[in-house]
């Protein structure tokens, strides 16, 4: 599993690139490739965990713009998660 940590500003791209942004959360929740994904409560960002290995989620991550592209978003990191308790797919 990876763990994406995004920082949000008010920027207006990024709330306009929100709906279709999220429209792929859906579908790759759909897919089993999202665990689950959300912003903080004072919505200075998010987070999303993904059960994909690392080469699968850099695919996700260059395809949606939302990451990479829009004003207002910033990735502050990537890191492989293994949980212990809970979600155990990608167990080791």
């Amino acid at each position: 599993m990876h763990v994406v940590e995004l920082a949000f500003t008010p920027a207006p791209e990024r709330l306009a690139a929100r709906p279709a942004h999220r429209e792929t959360l859906a579908r790759l929740h759909a897919e089993g490739s999202l665990v689950t994904a959300g912003p903080w409560a004072d919505d200075s960002g998010a987070l999303l965990v993904f059960a994909l290995d690392r080469p699968a989620l850099e695919a996700v991550l260059r395809d949606d713009p939302y990451y990479r592209r829009t004003p207002g978003v910033e990735v502050r990191s990537v890191r492989e998660w293994r949980p212990v308790v809970g979600d155990r797919r990608q167990e080791t």
